[in-house]
């Protein structure tokens, strides 16, 4: 995949973000994300607000086109199938633990889980521990059909390793690379590269 594709393919992934998310997101340097980013507005495949870019219309379709090609490899390689299988799986566990931390029960009624039960949230992260340790060799079979996979990995056990250091906001925080915002971006890439859709 060339550094347009990738570059245009991390956008789309992140939605709406700056050349220093994405960049982030896809192990690459910031200026050289940025340089694709103003060439992709110049040329109108991206959209500037402020420092934040997002993909027109016109360039989503094409990259929804382009990923067959771009892809092939991962399509065709059984392994790569077989994992993102085996992630799915752990994937709905994630949601109902990132529902069950979202939320809590007293009196038979859910309400908004405010986080002052600690005994509470402590289970939930030592089970989002356990979840993470089934997952590695996932993670792993998916960098070995594709390399920059691996970024995820890494980002998901540091995320993991600040919530059981007491930062809990490291589970699901939205504006932080959270564990359950990374697990979510690396979900929306693996979708891509399969041409799958999601499933709420």
């Amino acid at each position: 995949m060339t550094d347009t594709y990738l570059v245009l393919h991390g956008l789309a992934i992140k939605k709406y973000a700056d050349a220093a998310a994405v960049a982030a997101a896809l192990g690459l340097a910031e200026d050289e994300v940025r340089a694709v980013l103003d060439d992709a507005v110049a040329k109108g495949r991206a959209a500037r607000a402020g420092e934040a870019y997002s993909l027109t219309p016109v360039a989503r379709v094409a990259l929804d086109g382009a990923y067959s090609r771009l892809f092939a490899a991962q399509r065709a390689d059984e392994a790569f199938a077989a994992a993102h299988e085996r992630f799915e799986a752990i994937n709905r566990e994630l949601k109902q633990l990132m529902t069950a931390w979202q939320t809590i029960e007293i009196d038979g009624e859910s309400i908004l889980n405010d986080h002052t039960d600690k005994d509470y949230d402590d289970r939930l992260i030592d089970r989002l521990g356990a979840l993470h340790e089934r997952a590695e060799a996932i993670l792993e079979q998916l960098a070995a059909g594709l390399q920059r996979l691996t970024i995820y990995a890494e980002k998901l056990e540091a995320a993991l390793e600040k919530a059981e250091d007491g930062a809990i906001e490291w589970v699901s925080g939205a504006k932080i690379e959270s564990y359950h915002t990374v697990w979510f971006e690396l979900h929306e890439d693996l979708l891509r590269i399969l041409g799958r859709t999601r499933q709420e």
